[in-house]
């Protein structure tokens, strides 16, 4: 017991002691990259310090951002709630996000685009990243089971218990009974250790020392709810859509390359990350790691966009050729 809140409280320093990496300015104040080697066109792209982000940081270590003449400036940020902002307000060029806060930003009436895929479920729950946990001796056996109960979510009304519920009511629960609360993954360990809440929705690092320590997984709630999910990905705003094609032609290839590379090369994703978060080798070593691709699977994101509507995150239909690249 002990030693599972000291290692849920070692994650929590992990991710709070990150620091920020660079302080440059959105691409609006630099010059393009002229030919024979003149001054690269700088963009800031606002991100999550997480496993799910390596691909950008590989991409810029590759030279990938470069080949495009872009000079890539990758600013961290503590959660979602300050990157939409930032993409709005024009202080990141693009930024990386969950799907469903960006719907959600879209139904509130801000004009925000997915233009390149971030992360996607493995679709295999022997290596998947992300789970419902419940401790192991627990009575709850099935997802139907959770109705009644408390669960444990990074932030409310978002991608995790959307498909939670949706998890629940194909087991023939009733995901109106279940009472979300919202937790912090490198606290949601021992959250659940001290009942607090029955289960836990737990993504790696965290997910692998939740199940070493003798949790148990109830769900792979991404698998389940679609093996083709994809999670989240990298956005902009409108204006920049229509007023800077160029520009997010450029960022989206260098993107892509990144995602496909770093599918490739998955201990190269397990090295990058140590140099961006402070998850040690050991642990690198073994978490599982997300699908990474070049290409949204539209069915999948209109389910969850359906699912949402459904549950009341969002107000109104999803508009795939609005929400994502063309």
């Amino acid at each position: 017991m002990i030693k599972r809140v000291a290692t849920a409280a070692a994650a929590a320093l992990t991710i709070l002691t990150l620091a920020a990496c660079g302080s440059g300015s959105p691409s609006g104040g630099t010059q393009a990259a002229a030919a024979g080697g003149g001054q690269a066109q700088k963009i800031t792209v606002g991100v999550i310090p997480i496993v799910d982000t390596a691909p950008i940081w590989l991409g810029k270590s590759k030279g990938f951002f470069a080949d495009e003449g872009l000079d890539l400036d990758i600013q961290t940020a503590t959660g979602g709630s300050a990157i939409v902002p930032g993409v709005q307000s024009g202080s990141y060029d693009f930024a990386f996000s969950n799907l469903i806060s960006v719907m959600v930003a879209r139904d509130k009436g801000l004009d925000m685009r997915f233009v390149a895929d971030g992360a996607s479920s493995t679709g295999d729950p022997a290596k998947e990243f992300g789970a419902v946990l419940v401790k192991g001796d627990s009575p709850i056996t099935t997802a139907k089971d959770l109705a009644g109960k408390k669960v444990s979510v990074n932030n409310l009304a978002n991608i995790g218990d959307t498909t939670i519920k949706s998890v629940i009511e194909k087991a023939g629960g009733d995901p109106s009974k279940v009472q979300f609360v919202e937790v912090a993954f490198p606290d949601a360990q021992a959250a659940l250790d001290k009942g607090v809440v029955d289960a836990a929705w737990i993504l790696d690092p965290f997910r692998t020392a939740g199940v070493k320590a003798g949790d148990r997984v109830l769900s792979n709630n991404f698998v389940e709810f679609d093996p083709k999910l994809d999670i989240a990905g990298y956005f902009t705003s409108g204006d920049t859509a229509k007023n800077k094609p160029e520009l997010v032609a450029k960022f989206t290839r260098a993107m892509n390359k990144s995602l496909e590379y770093a599918q490739a090369h998955p201990q190269e994703v397990r090295d990058i990350v140590g140099t961006y978060t402070k998850i040690d080798a050991a642990t690198r070593a073994t978490m599982n790691l997300p699908l990474y691709r070049s290409a949204f699977d539209r069915a999948a994101v209109q389910r969850l966009g359906d699912s949402a509507q459904k549950y009341g995150t969002l107000s109104k239909p999803v508009n795939l050729d609005e929400l994502l690249p063309r």
